[in-house]
């Protein structure tokens, strides 16, 4: 598992600071199974070391948990061996995407793409002044592997990656945890910004250009063309939430 897969993960149980809670349990744990971070019949930690780990009550976890039973993600067994357990989703990704899109409000949406536009763009300015040639090598990895994805969920997955990759290349840690958590809250709705081929293509050739303009130190260039990567993915999902509403 790489440094990035492992982030991810820890990503996955880091303490929740929301004030709605169960909410936030029930879809920080929710789209960790729906990326794939958490396999199918994948055991869950303890109640106690999970409510611990995420910095919630237990009778907070047993409410997201029951939430999570309803929706078919997890399934708890009684007895010697038993606990929750992850069960992969029954309906079609696509139509479970368009609901939990309708849950959010397109002023939160432009909320959202705001701070992660500041997340990002900081990243790469400091990246373009912070890093030498030969790091940027996992960025041309996942953009190649952007480039050869055909299936909406493996390109968000590497869509979240390479964002991880660039806060990281910033060589920040405070910038690499708020883009890990980031993608933990909305990184699976961007199967949906990712499904035409005419966004996945420009996606890719906006990504092959930010890394030209980090390696090539233009802190300013990189920084605004991040900018747009965020604002063009966010577009994207307000324009779907628009239709939705309509």
């Amino acid at each position: 598992m790489s440094r990035v897969e492992n982030d991810a993960r820890h990503a996955v149980f880091a303490p929740v600071d929301t004030v709605a809670r169960v909410d936030a349990v029930v879809r920080r744990l929710g789209d960790a199974i729906e990326l794939g971070l958490l396999a199918d019949g994948e055991q869950l930690p303890g109640e106690s070391e999970l409510s611990t780990r995420l910095g919630v009550s237990t009778v907070t976890l047993r409410e997201a948990l029951m939430a999570l039973r309803q929706q078919g993600l997890v399934t708890t067994r009684r007895g010697r061996g038993g606990g929750s357990f992850v069960v992969s989703p029954a309906k079609p990704l696509s139509e479970r995407l368009f609901l939990r899109l309708a849950d959010w409000s397109t002023p939160d949406l432009r909320d959202l793409a705001d701070h992660w536009a500041a997340i990002t763009g900081a990243a790469a300015r400091l990246a373009a002044q912070r890093t030498e040639p030969e790091d940027l090598a996992p960025l041309h990895r996942s953009v190649d592997a952007l480039a050869a994805a055909t299936e909406p969920a493996a390109r968000a997955r590497i869509h979240a990656r390479f964002h991880v990759e660039l806060a990281a290349a910033a060589q920040s840690a405070r910038l690499t945890r708020e883009e890990i958590r980031f993608q933990a809250e909305i990184g699976t709705l961007l199967c949906l910004a990712l499904t035409e081929e005419e966004d996945h293509t420009r996606t890719v050739t906006l990504q092959r250009t930010l890394i030209g303009a980090v390696r090539d130190g233009a802190g300013d260039r990189a920084g605004t063309l991040a900018e747009e990567c965020v604002q063009d993915a966010m577009a994207r999902l307000i324009g779907l939430r628009l239709g939705i509403a309509g």
